[in-house]
This record gives structure tokens, C-alpha cells and sequence, in this order.
């Protein structure tokens, strides 16, 4: 089976939008996604499932076998993307408690930083909380620099300096290999998106921007992110070189209870909604994708034979009866175009999923699909009985 290489610098330019940013003057630099951590309830399948549904390899492994008593973690890659999925092994374990409250989930955020030390010491002058002081984990393959803040929730962020670390993950782990089970379908983390509860928006932006310092992207509010039923508000933040990249969104009043109320009530608090995935061909990612297994939210045909939708695209690089077919969404703005689905929950709580997007120079979040979207999310939610 193929497996996906890393991509370039300047393939992730096209992939995500990658732009030049000097960190030299950066008190928080933060240089991209080091790993999404997943905690589950049962590690063991669901890097299986990522295998043989997404296309990602085996890299490394913590458990029993190599000392770890209270989990087992399995370390997955998928081009420049990095996941862990820990599921706990001693029903004692944090893992089981955090499992218990909110499911299947992303537990942290993991960010590559050039200088733990000096990220720290701003977060803390700026007010952020500290869950880990600086700590170095050293084994045959050399040392990685590691701290953590908190961030909404239960969510953390640990911030990683892997700058003198050659082995196949951090201590602890040792390299276990395993090619995709299934055909690789993406090749990076576009962004994650967070819910958090009802007038905490501004709140978690303003930790991103004044701790972290990172730049405002886009904001969307009332009729940008409304339906007949319900409403969300939603910002975007993205950290110097755009790498990073985190919308995060609240409920807004409306008729009925909207997708974030959703989430919250059965993730039981803020957390990852979901994470969007990059491909370069997202044709050919939703056709195997569905072939292994994976179903994807539905798109009304009106969707497709709206004139001001037609007007609006334009020219893409494939037939919108493409799109139909496979109910991809297409959006564009002054930069280019995107290409967009998204896939149903991934656990039995409807909460995470995973977006597949493919950008051609749009640095955008699918403004003009919002509709379209949360109408077919509020059908699943009534479907689920919810809405």
C-alpha cells in the first residue's frame, strides 16, 4: 500500500495556506501541530480504524509491553499529520475517568514550539494557567522539552521542543510499525475547531490572541452562521505562519437548540468539535473513504442547482455534477476556492467528526456552504432526536 509522504513547505502552502512569519520576534512562536491526542475507549481499535478507514501508519507504542501500566498508546501518522490514541489500561487511570465524562474525544492539542521555557514564562506574565512546568524526557534517542496550558474544558495544549529528539515519538514509546490498512485519503491538519459554552467565544479568541499571540481570520456572526431553527457565532484564529489554525464557536438564541448545544450536552463541556483534514484530491479521498466504511453528512440536490451558487463558483477543476455525486461542497473568495465535506460522528456520542478540505488559493472556512451545512447537520440532529 502507498504510503503518503511529508509534504514540502511549499505543498503545505497550497495544502493550508501556509504564509512567512519571523518567530525571532515572536514571545510565543509557534512553529505548527506537533500531535492531536485522543483519548478513547479502546486504543487498540481505534488506531485500527484510523488504519484501515483513513489510510494512516503505525509509528510508534506505549503499554504494558514497554512499562506503561495505566494505557496503551498508539502513535499514527499520516503525511505532515501526527495522532495519538491512548485508551486506559488500569480502570483507575485518568484516561478512564476523562473517558467516562466525555467520550471519544481530543484530550490535547499538541503545538511544536522552538523554546518551551520562553512560552511559558509569556503565557504565565499573560495569565494562562500552567498544568506542566517545563521538564525535559530524555532517553537513547536524546531529549524533548515538554510543558502543557490549559485551555477550554479539559482541553490542554503541551507545548513540545523535539529540536534534539531522533526516536520515533517522545520517551516512553518505542517504534512500532504498521503500513495504512486502507488507502491513505489526507496529508495534514488544515485546523480544529473548538465549541465552547454560550459568551465564552470572545473570552477563548482573546486567550489565543493575548497569550499565544495569534491574529484574527475571520468572524462570523448572525445570518453568517443561522438557519430557520438555530444559530452559531464563530472566530477564527490562526497562529504567525498560519499553520495553526482554531475557529471556535458558541451557540447563538435561536428557535431550536443549535449543533453546539449538541455537542455540549453530550461531550459534557467545551471541547474539539472536529478537526479538518487536507488532501489534494478530495474526490478520490471521499470515494475511498466511503468504500472504507465512512459515511458523509448528505447535501440537497437544490444545493447544486442553485443559480446563485453556479454564479458565485465559477470555473473549479471538476464538473460541479462531480460534486453532486459525491455531495462535496464548494465555496470561493477573492483568494481562490475550497472544496469541502464532512463526515457523520465518529463515536456513538454525536460529537467529533472530521472535515476533508482541498484548497486552491482560498484561505477561507467554506462561508458561503454554512447553510447548506448546518441544515443537513439539524436533519441528523432531528434524525437523532435532538435538534
Amino acid at each position: 500500500m502507498t504510503v503518503e509522504p511529508i509534504p514540502s513547505e511549499q505543498e503545505l502552502r497550497t495544502l493550508v495556506g501556509l504564509v512567512d512569519h519571523d518567530t525571532g520576534a515572536d514571545p510565543f512562536p509557534v512553529i505548527g501541530w506537533d500531535a492531536l491526542v485522543w483519548i478513547v475507549g479502546n486504543a487498540t481499535q481505534a488506531a485500527h480504524f484510523l488504519r484501515s478507514a483513513f489510510g494512516m501508519r503505525q509509528v510508534a507504542y506505549s503499554g504494558p509491553e514497554t512499562g506503561n501500566r495505566d494505557h496503551r498508546a498508539f502513535v499514527l501518522r499520516a503525511g505532515a499529520a501526527r495522532f495519538v490514541v491512548a485508551g486506559a489500561v488500569d480502570p483507575a487511570s485518568p484516561l478512564a475517568a476523562h473517558h467516562r465524562e466525555h467520550g471519544d474525544g481530543i484530550a490535547d492539542i499538541a503545538l511544536e514550539v522552538p523554546d518551551v521555557d520562553r512560552c511559558v514564562r509569556t503565557a504565565r506574565a499573560r495569565g494562562a494557567t500552567v498544568l506542566t512546568e517545563p521538564r525535559d524526557e530524555t532517553d537513547e534517542f536524546g531529549t524533548v522539552r515538554v510543558a502543557a496550558l490549559a485551555a477550554y474544558g479539559d482541553t490542554r495544549h503541551t507545548l513540545i521542543d523535539r529540536s534534539r529528539y531522533d526516536g520515533p515519538y517522545r520517551p516512553g514509546f518505542v517504534a512500532r510499525t504498521g503500513g495504512p490498512i486502507g488507502a491513505p485519503v489526507f496529508l495534514a491538519v488544515d485546523h480544529v475547531v473548538g465549541n465552547v459554552e454560550l459568551g465564552r467565544m470572545d473570552r477563548w479568541a482573546g486567550f489565543y490572541r493575548d497569550v499565544m499571540g495569534f491574529t484574527d481570520l475571520a468572524e462570523f456572526i448572525g445570518d453568517d452562521i443561522a438557519t430557520e431553527y438555530s444559530a452559531l457565532m464563530s472566530k477564527v484564529v490562526a497562529n504567525g505562519n498560519h499553520r495553526v489554525k482554531f475557529p471556535l464557536n458558541e451557540p447563538a438564541p435561536g428557535r431550536k437548540r443549535s449543533q453546539i448545544d449538541e455537542f455540549l450536552e453530550f461531550y459534557r463541556g467545551p471541547g474539539v468539535q472536529h478537526v479538518a483534514l487536507a488532501t489534494a484530491d478530495i474526490i478520490g479521498a471521499v470515494d475511498v473513504l466511503r468504500a472504507q466504511g465512512i459515511e458523509f453528512l448528505d447535501t440537497p440536490a437544490a444545493y447544486y442547482r442553485d443559480p446563485a451558487l453556479r454564479a458565485r463558483i465559477g470555473h473549479v477543476r471538476v464538473p460541479v455534477a462531480e460534486l453532486e455525486r459525491r455531495g462535496i461542497l464548494v465555496d470561493r473568495d477573492e483568494d481562490g476556492y475550497l472544496l469541502q465535506i464532512f463526515t457523520r460522528p465518529l463515536g456513538d456520542r454525536p460529537t467529533v467528526f472530521f472535515e476533508l478540505i482541498e484548497r486552491h488559493g482560498s484561505l477561507g472556512f467554506g462561508k458561503g456552504n454554512f447553510r447548506a451545512l448546518f441544515e443537513a447537520i439539524e436533519r441528523e440532529q432531528e434524525a437523532r432526536g435532538n435538534l
